[in-house]
């Protein structure tokens, strides 16, 4: 029995060689995704059954059914799924690029980079009344500048001779993570009280409060840059191979790393323009999808996406419902996992 199913487009143009066991995975995946999409509009203070979910999501719910789930539910489902995706995808990137499974977003700098950027956009545009005062689609576009410009330090700050080193591109990161997490604190004290307590709770990363607006303008740009990252697959691979063989192969090493650390930055910005700092997901993610498919990035990316989702799911989940009615944002929950799933990590890589 063959192992691939082969793929081509365009008259030959692009081809793709898709893993059977993989695509088992993913199917498995995504049916895990409906579910918890499923389970999760249903449940907080009004249970509602699956099956009303689904009558209401096809236009047949009653008024209140319509007013919770569309209302009150949906946007911050279909947000917490697109973050997920988004953080899953930007770690696997990194962790290809820099051949290392303890890389991530968050480690590195970029998610920090986000951060400080929206800390700065809420203590320049918000108000007394704690409201903006220019629109909110200015935010992502701040998230993404924060993201790229610590993206950009990263690779030049590594950079020696011909080219940047995936080991000085963790450590130049780790440093950078540092002084975006002192400069984060700086601003959130210099700000108003209000401002402070909100960035907070958005630094803790939630998806609280999210709204159709914002899954108008998060939606595309996740989409697109999905796209772009499996069209970019080969590349991935072919970094993972070591600078002297991707160069060996044809490969153009320097500019494809520039150009997938500058998408993984995208993607980081985009999610924690609305969500804050979900931290661990693009460490685990990507790291529970090697095991499950390989280390192959056309299996592994869309699996990897497939498990951030889940996890951001999850956790908002359990963060509105576990000790209701407190809230607990949803970064507690993927922390308290990612924790100590990194201690792991790390040990494992001690005794390798």
């Amino acid at each position: 029995m063959k192992k691939y199913y082969k793929l081509r487009i365009g008259n030959d143009k692009l081809s793709f060689l898709i893993d059977k066991r993989a695509l088992i995975i993913s199917f498995i995946l995504l049916s895990i995704v409906l579910a918890i999409f499923i389970i999760s509009t249903g449940i907080g203070e009004v249970i509602i059954s699956p099956f009303n979910v689904f009558k209401t999501l096809f236009g047949y719910g009653t008024d209140m059914e319509n007013l919770f789930i569309f209302s009150f539910r949906l946007p911050r489902i279909i947000i917490a799924l697109l973050v997920g995706v988004s953080i899953a995808v930007a770690g696997a990137i990194l962790q290809g690029l820099i051949r290392n499974p303890l890389a991530s977003p968050d480690i590195i700098g970029i998610t920090g980079g986000a951060s400080v950027a929206v800390v700065m956009f809420l203590m320049l545009f918000s108000d007394r009344n704690n409201s903006l005062i220019i629109s909110i689609k200015w935010m992502p576009v701040a998230a993404f500048i924060g993201a790229t410009i610590i993206g950009l330090l990263v690779y030049f700050l590594s950079w020696k001779n011909n080219g940047s080193s995936s080991i000085r591109l963790v450590l130049i990161g780790i440093g950078l993570a540092m002084l975006t997490q002192s400069l984060t604190t700086l601003f959130m004290v210099k700000g108003p009280i209000y401002q402070a307590a909100q960035a907070n709770v958005w630094i803790t990363g939630t998806v609280y409060g999210a709204t159709w607006e914002q899954v108008r303008i998060l939606l595309p740009v996740v989409v697109i840059l999905f796209i772009i990252s499996i069209v970019s697959v080969r590349n991935v691979n072919i970094q993972e191979l070591g600078d002297e063989l991707a160069t060996g192969v044809g490969s153009a090493v320097q500019k494809n790393r520039f150009l997938l650390l500058l998408l993984s930055t995208a993607l980081t910005g985009s999610a924690v323009a609305f969500a804050g700092v979900i931290g661990f997901v693009g460490l685990m993610a990507p790291h529970i999808g090697r095991r499950l498919v390989g280390s192959s990035f056309g299996s592994l990316l869309p699996v990897s996406a497939l498990i951030g989702a889940i996890l951001v799911m999850v956790a908002d989940l359990l963060g509105r419902t576990l000790f209701s009615p407190l809230e607990v944002p949803a970064g507690v929950f993927t922390a308290a996992i990612g924790a100590p799933y990194f201690i792991y990590l790390l040990y494992k890589t001690r005794n390798t």
